[in-house]
């Protein structure tokens, strides 16, 4: 197996050159770029240390992802040809590790890759150095599987479930043509070691802190969150109808007409929404509620960012970014009661909103960028 450490610079000519290297040396990939939410973002970050350096992903939406991309050369695999978007990109699951697998790379004397799926089964070139922020192996093939086969008819799932097992010995064997890993946590730092038998350092990723800025609080939580089963924001919006307590929920996805439907009497969900419009809704909130275990959760260092307190599902990530008492609080995932008493009783007076942004500041850009541009040129250093 390869080396997975990141370990201390040896090589000071090997480090040289990497410093010289022209940005189109490195390759940088992403699963599909339909979207700018955390994980786009976060390889956006990554991006802007290579500004010139051609990208690759399955799918691409330059639209959709607010002309992020565009001073990057951008290689999409053959499925772009189905112009397919956020809400239509699932059907295309069978194919898309052998997409993500034949994406032209090879030519890269280094890659980086930001995979929560697929990116990470690409092909280098021998001797090329594979590095691979992992924001999570696929969680619907290793984590959340009954969730995936809920999201289909009964007559689909015996062939989804085997699509997801082809996943798993694909996954595998992707993993192993990584040569050193990157986890955006501790929490999917364990994820790797025991599924792909990895070691990996742990990089927050990047919020751009300062484009937050804190607000009088108004009468209303706040959750942002893809709207599909695994981030569970049935249970915050249970609980808020529990407790008449007003709610915005931002975001879209498979799961938004069944809630609204049955949670629009206490629960605004608004929609996906840019940037301008997101910032003044975490300016007003009381508190953001993140409902699931999540690997990391940008949502959580956002409201942080903004002044604002988060009310979180115990586990994962949160409790990396999280203090209990200074920056929020803590409930059992999936406790609607003790959620529901949580909002019933919640006091914005008891945190100081100064306290919790000067806390977010340790995620900033800057911070994640200097991180991923040593933690690259040390696995070239130990690559050697």
């Amino acid at each position: 197996m390869r080396r997975e450490s990141i370990a201390p610079c040896r090589h000071a000519a090997t480090m040289d050159k990497l410093n010289e290297m022209n940005d189109r040396a490195v390759g940088l990939v992403h699963d599909y770029l339909l979207v700018l939410r955390g994980a786009e973002r976060t390889f956006a970050a990554i991006a802007d240390i290579w500004p010139d350096a051609p990208v690759y992903t399955t799918l691409y939406d330059p639209l959709s992802t607010d002309g992020r991309f565009a001073g990057h050369p951008v290689t999409t695999s053959i499925l772009q040809r189905a112009r397919l978007r956020q809400g239509g990109f699932r059907s295309l699951l069978p194919l898309l590790p052998l997409a993500a697998s034949r994406l032209p790379v090879a030519s890269h004397p280094v890659l980086i890759s930001s995979s929560s799926a697929f990116a990470h089964g690409v092909h280098p070139g021998p001797g090329s150095v594979h590095v691979c922020y992992c924001h999570t192996p696929f969680r619907y093939a290793w984590v959340e599987p009954r969730g995936a086969l809920s999201e289909v008819t009964p007559l689909a799932r015996p062939a989804l479930a085997a699509t997801l097992a082809g996943i798993r010995r694909w996954d595998l064997r992707a993993s192993r043509r990584v040569t050193h890993y990157v986890a955006n946590s501790c929490y999917t730092e364990r994820r790797i070691r025991e599924l792909y038998g990895r070691r990996s350092a742990v990089i927050h990723p990047p919020v751009d802190v300062d484009r937050f800025e804190s607000g009088e609080p108004e009468d209303f939580f706040l959750a942002v969150s893809e709207l599909v089963a695994h981030k569970r924001i049935e249970v915050a919006a249970e609980a808020a109808s529990r407790v008449g307590r007003r709610l915005k929920v931002v975001g879209g996805g498979p799961e938004l007409t069944r809630l609204r439907c049955r949670y629009g009497k206490w629960v605004e969900f608004v929609g996906r929404l840019g940037d301008r419009e997101l910032k003044e809704l975490y300016r007003g909130a009381l508190a953001v509620v993140v409902p699931t275990v999540e690997e990391f959760g940008i949502v959580a260092v956002e409201a942080q960012a903004a002044g604002k307190p988060v009310i979180a599902a115990r586990g994962g990530g949160a409790t990396e970014t999280v203090i209990e008492g200074a920056t929020g609080r803590f409930v059992e995932p999936g406790d609607v009661v003790a959620l529901a008493r949580a909002l019933r009783h919640f006091d914005a007076g008891a945190y100081d909103s100064a306290t919790i942004q000067r806390h977010a500041r340790q995620f900033s850009i800057e911070s994640f960028q200097a991180k991923v541009r040593d933690a690259v040129r040390q696995a070239v250093a130990a690559h050697g």
